[in-house]
């Protein structure tokens, strides 16, 4: 992700968490674009025809975001790990309502990109990813938290490793591993449709 005023958004959060609400209107322009970045992002991953709009998830994440006021804001990269999340749960729980409401017709399936390296010859199913994601966090915790944050947040690797508090070399060993199960799990469900070739 780009970083306009990394600096001043680190401060901005810091001075949030300290109670100041004039930090608040003074964040939100410089991180709201990058929200729409992060929804659009997840969107280009999904197939059309989608019901929950990029527009509708980012003011969705964004309220839930401001509505954290327990939360000690460390800097720009932990304030979008933490929106990385909810972006996920919104798209979650749409997807599992869809699911249900259509009693297993409405699954919303995501193309993978060269984030996660791993090639996808049909669609996967959101709520597949998920269920996987929440069995590699029973497994390891931390692989899952970098999935997530790779994944859903698309932040670099030199990133992933600040907001963790972990090595580089961590990261990427982790991540290697933590794609490989996620491939293999997904693959019970979608036989033949994965190609784990990176």
């Amino acid at each position: 992700m780009g970083s306009p005023g990394q600096q001043d958004v680190t401060t901005l959060l810091q001075n949030w968490s300290n109670g100041d609400a004039a930090a608040l209107q003074q964040l939100t322009p410089l991180v709201y674009g990058e929200l729409r970045r992060l929804a659009e992002r997840q969107f280009r991953r999904e197939r059309p025809g989608h019901t929950l709009q990029s527009t509708a998830l980012v003011h969705e994440a964004y309220l839930k975001l401001v509505d954290q006021t327990r939360v000690q804001w460390h800097d720009r990269d932990h304030f979008f790990a933490v929106a990385s999340q909810m972006i996920r749960r919104i798209l979650v729980s749409h997807a599992r309502a869809r699911h249900s409401a259509k009693r297993g017709g409405g699954e919303t399936r995501l193309q993978f990109d060269d984030t996660i390296a791993i090639e996808v010859r049909a669609d996967v199913d959101l709520v597949a990813l998920d269920d996987a994601m929440t069995g590699l966090a029973r497994v390891d915790p931390q692989q899952a938290r970098i999935v997530e944050l790779r994944f859903f947040c698309g932040l670099s690797i030199e990133a992933t490793a600040r907001v963790i508090g972990i090595s580089t070399a961590t990261v990427k060993r982790d991540w290697k591993v933590a794609k490989a199960w996620l491939y293999r799990e997904l693959s019970r469900g979608e036989k033949g449709a994965l190609s784990n070739d990176s």
